[in-house]
């Protein structure tokens, strides 16, 4: 399957270099650095080429010919170049993760007989097709929980984090708004609030705020009461609420010297360098789903748990990892005629599917991702 990539940074990387080592993929990359494409050169793609994605004619020049579109690019980008992927006729798997309704595109999805995977990343993403799974496992739904989060290995002064994404993805993580669902009603709380602390095995505390991610999901599933809440080491939290709160994430410009710049770029420029992984630098991605209800009137209670590391054999990240593993085993679900569907599929529909449930899951475990599974 002709495949292109549409960003590569370090998770598009691994997608490349993953769906790269298959032959039933034919892969190809686009992105804008230079430096970016030629960390792929020699490792197996048809072409790599630099260009503006933002540019509709050309991204459609550029994409004519292959069968799959995987949209890596930053979340501010993601839904122009998933309409423009529609519109041009093409299959998309999408990682993007940008504040739109990826369902205001079904209907373009279904004129075009064509499907768009949105959200396909660890989290939204793996996070949506384990509790897609267990919803269909409970007679009566009550609630569903779901705690994540990507850290360095080692905490470091000031911030104790960093990340394999955008620092301007992050900062809107921080600020969008996190809609939940409480007793059946939609709550929207301020991102970062509602914090509580959760202890995990060989990690340790961490601590838990609200977070934007339920996405689709407040539209799929029928649990009456759901939260996702992001997992960071205390005190990163209390540190991203003051640079909020004294204008450091502000979008309105302000003069500097004879020029204007947003607070928020500026920020997001100088937090660049310092919140990107290095090469070789260790991480760890850590999610728990708990989900509760009723299976023949009585109480079910299923716990997802994933702790994953970075892979020195690689070299890749974790957050890498789970991120771009997720939507490659998406891809190849699709190459392999699992879903045959023209339409927005978010990916807690693929946890309904238990075909593709577990062909997703052995893919995954098979690149030393784990998902355990406890039942009470």
């Amino acid at each position: 399957m002709k495949t292109i990539i549409l960003g590569v940074g370090l998770v598009g990387k691994a997608i490349a270099l993953d769906l790269a080592a298959d032959k039933q993929f034919q892969v190809a990359a686009v992105d804008l650095r230079q430096e970016a494409l030629e960390a792929l050169s020699d490792r197996g793609l048809i072409f790599t080429e630099r260009m503006d994605v933002s540019h509709p004619a050309e991204l459609k020049k550029a994409i004519k010919k292959f069968d799959l579109v995987i949209n890596a690019v930053p979340g501010h980008l993601g839904f122009k170049v998933l309409k423009t992927c529609l519109e041009a006729g093409k299959n998309v798997v999408d990682l993007t993760f940008g504040p739109e309704d990826p369902f205001e595109l079904d209907g373009l999805a279904r004129r075009k007989k064509v499907v768009a995977f949105v959200d396909c990343g660890v989290a939204p993403g793996l996070s949506n097709i384990l509790a897609g799974q267990t919803q269909t496992r409970m007679d009566r739904r009550k609630s569903l929980t779901i705690y994540v989060g990507g850290l360095p290995a080692v905490r470091t002064w000031p911030l104790e984090y960093k990340t394999v994404f955008s620092p301007s993805d992050l900062i809107d993580e921080y600020l969008r708004p996190a809609r939940q669902k409480i007793g059946g009603e939609l709550v929207i709380t301020p991102a970062l609030a509602d914090p509580e602390l959760i202890e995990f095995e060989n990690i340790g505390t961490l601590e838990a705020f609200a977070t934007d991610g339920l996405r689709t999901m407040l539209k799929t599933l029928d649990f009456p009461t759901m939260q996702e809440k992001t997992l960071r080491y205390p005190g990163h939290r209390e540190k991203i609420m003051m640079l909020k709160a004294t204008g450091f994430f502000d979008d309105e410009p302000i003069r500097v010297n004879h020029g204007q710049i947003r607070p928020r770029d500026l920020t997001a420029r100088i937090l660049f360098d310092r919140l990107k992984l290095q090469p070789g630098e260790r991480d760890v991605t850590v999610l728990r789903l708990v989900a509760e209800g009723e299976k023949n009137r009585r109480p079910l209670r299923i716990v997802y748990e994933l702790i994953d590391h970075y892979d020195p054999e690689t070299g890749i990240h974790s957050m890498a990892r789970t991120t771009g593993y997720t939507a490659t085993m998406i891809a190849r679900a699709f190459a392999h005629g699992l879903i045959r569907k023209k339409e927005i599929i978010p990916p807690e529909y693929l946890g309904f599917d238990p075909v593709c449930f577990q062909f997703i899951l052995k893919g995954l475990e098979a690149r030393k991702i784990k998902v355990r599974e406890k039942i009470f």
